[in-house]
């Protein structure tokens, strides 16, 4: 009985020494181990991949009035390389500013909402007929004009080489 328990003992700490330390094949496989990261199960497969030709979100008023006092703080700082400050400055002065202060930056992000808007029913109904906006600029010109076009270039190419 002694030396069935001696086996499964072994066989259950496979590649430890009797001492209590490691093999080398151990360590090995204890460093590769460490180094691999478990994959997360079913997270990028079940996200559907982002569509390019989708339009943007339009900037919030904060994000319009960060545009521009971006360009002034680098203006009045120009050693100042910290994203940090520059975020941190915007926001404080954003908070000091009165409801009128802000009135242009609102409206300047209400015009970028509309517009948005209106790109977003552009891309919907593309989206819903089943067409891209590539094609929809292709098909305005017939193939052979499109050919024509292309046939030109290559001439006035072939002219600059003659000279």
């Amino acid at each position: 009985m002694d030396t069935e328990s001696a086996k499964k003992h072994k066989r259950k700490h496979k590649g430890f020494e009797m001492k209590g330390g490691k093999s080398k094949s151990d360590t090995r496989n204890a460093k590769l181990s460490v180094n691999k990261k478990p994959a997360k199960a079913g997270r990028k497969s079940g996200k559907a991949a982002k569509d390019p030709n989708k339009p943007k979100r339009p900037a919030s008023a904060f994000f319009v009035f960060m545009e521009e006092f971006r360009e002034q703080y680098k203006k009045d700082h120009p050693k100042n390389k910290s994203v940090a400050a520059v975020g941190k400055a915007g926001g404080e002065k954003w908070k000091s500013m009165s409801e009128a202060d802000k009135a242009p930056f609102v409206a300047k992000a209400e015009k970028r909402k509309v517009e948005y808007e209106k790109d977003m029913k552009n891309y919907n109904r593309r989206q819903a007929e089943g067409t891209k906006p590539e094609e929809e600029e292709e098909s305005e010109k017939s193939m052979s004009e499109v050919n024509d076009e292309d046939d030109d270039e290559e001439g006035s190419a072939e002219e600059d080489d003659d000279e």
